[in-house]
């Protein structure tokens, strides 16, 4: 007798629910298994293939056939505003490392490397505590925080403004703007339209203060406003539109990044307290080891970055065996890679120990974060501080009352109200 025919496979699920927001990884395990380079339209109207497994992931991230540069769209959509980021067209904020191809990449990079170094990350730790004590300082005493808007938001608005040299008193400023761009991610796109104006005004005049007071010679911790004016190569200086474009995206993109990491990795540390309390455990006797493993966990498991930014194909080519045309935008979905069986053991679980974990959350290939180890070094002074501070942290809601933020690229939390034992002591860790 012939066998049976299988079983018919589940149907698609749905993408880009509010449900599918709360948690899309079932949705991504069906795609990886069933349709891993998937075809769907966006909410904004615009069609583009989802890519979901691990290798073709790793692939297209670094395939030079897929571009950044919104021109070889081919469709009108992104000069309607609906690729990219809003405004950034109008506010000539195009010329960053996210829109860009080489060679003119691989020249803004080098150029922006050499005021955005290693060391430079390593000089800010010490004012990075600081900044992290002082926010925590704010509601310690309270017994209870969103720890959304008055941790994880401010602290790397601050943490930034202070790296570009933007002055103190005008960073709230600054953390105005990101906050429209942050409360309308999913929604209307004109208030962050606006605010993305307002800090290319911002941004033109502060170049042009900055410009006027360089000195000749780097003066010890100068700022990366005035390192990005500085920076040079073979006689070739950055413009000003350059300039400006360079601090935006380091502002746009190292932000929000940030705050997710931040919120995401405290909201799934108190959804799994035997890892959490192995991390305090370490924590309490100064091995900082489980706490690096752990960050890089918590970037693959649950990470602030959902689907990398946009390509678009220069000519055909295939991922997965699908074929792309020429002009298609492809989406890599990094979440979805970062759960993949087939790369890594146990991917749905936390294992804050995991030592083979070479994820995809901060991208691959020539477009990998430049600001990855800033975020790095926020996420691990935030967790560090927040858990040895205030060690007995807990949600204060029933965690299906929290709602994640509408929108495409990134993956957060709109809230996340916590309580905790009040305490009046200040200062940090050691």
């Amino acid at each position: 007798m012939p066998s049976p025919p299988p079983p018919p496979a589940p149907p698609a699920p749905e993408l880009f629910t509010w449900e599918f927001a709360t948690d899309p990884y079932p949705a991504y395990a069906w795609l990886r298994e069933h349709a891993p380079v998937h075809r769907t339209k966006l909410p904004s109207g615009v069609e583009a293939w989802l890519v979901t497994r691990y290798g073709d992931a790793k692939q297209a991230l670094a395939d030079p056939r897929l571009s950044k540069n919104p021109a070889h769209h081919d469709e009108p959509a992104h000069a309607k505003g609906k690729t990219g980021i809003p405004g950034e067209r109008k506010a000539e904020l195009m010329t960053h490392l996210l829109n860009i191809d080489p060679p003119d990449h691989t020249r803004l990079r080098r150029l922006v490397a050499k005021a955005f170094t290693p060391r430079r990350v390593a000089e800010f730790a010490p004012r990075l505590q600081e900044l992290t004590d002082d926010l925590i300082d704010r509601f310690a005493a309270r017994g209870s925080a969103d720890l959304i808007h008055e941790f994880a938001f401010p602290l790397p608005i601050y943490a930034i403004c202070d790296l570009l040299g933007v002055p103190r008193e005008d960073q709230d400023d600054f953390r105005d703007w990101a906050g429209m761009m942050i409360r309308h991610g999913g929604g209307p796109r004109g208030g962050v339209a606006r605010s993305v104006k307002k800090m290319r005004g911002y941004l033109a005049e502060l170049i042009h203060r900055k410009r006027e007071a360089l000195s000749d010679v780097p003066e010890p911790g100068e700022d990366l406003v005035s390192g990005l004016i500085r920076a040079s190569d073979q006689g070739e200086h950055l413009s000003e539109n350059e300039v400006a474009a360079m601090a935006f995206i380091i502002l746009f993109a190292g932000f929000e990044t940030t705050v997710n990491l931040i919120g995401n990795g405290v909201h799934t540390l108190l959804a799994h307290p035997e890892q959490r309390a192995r991390l305090q455990a370490a924590l309490a006797v100064e091995d900082s080891s489980l706490l690096e493993t752990g960050i890089e966990e918590l970037l693959r498991y649950d990470g602030p970055v959902e689907l990398a930014t946009w390509r678009f194909a220069t000519r055909p080519l295939s991922i997965g065996g699908q074929d792309i045309a020429t002009g298609d935008p492809v989406l890599v979905v990094l979440a979805a890679a970062n759960r993949d069986p087939a790369r890594f053991a146990d991917p749905d679980t936390l294992d804050l120990g995991r030592r083979d974990n070479q994820h995809l959350g901060y991208g691959h290939g020539i477009h990998y974060c430049l600001g990855a180890p800033l975020a790095r070094l926020e996420g691990r002074s935030a967790l560090a501080t927040l858990l040895t501070r205030l060690p007995d942290l807990q949600l204060a809601v029933d965690p299906a009352e929290l709602r994640w933020r509408g929108g495409l690229i990134m993956r957060g939390l709109r809230t996340l109200p916590v309580e905790f034992t009040p305490t009046t002591e200040s200062g940090g860790i050691s």
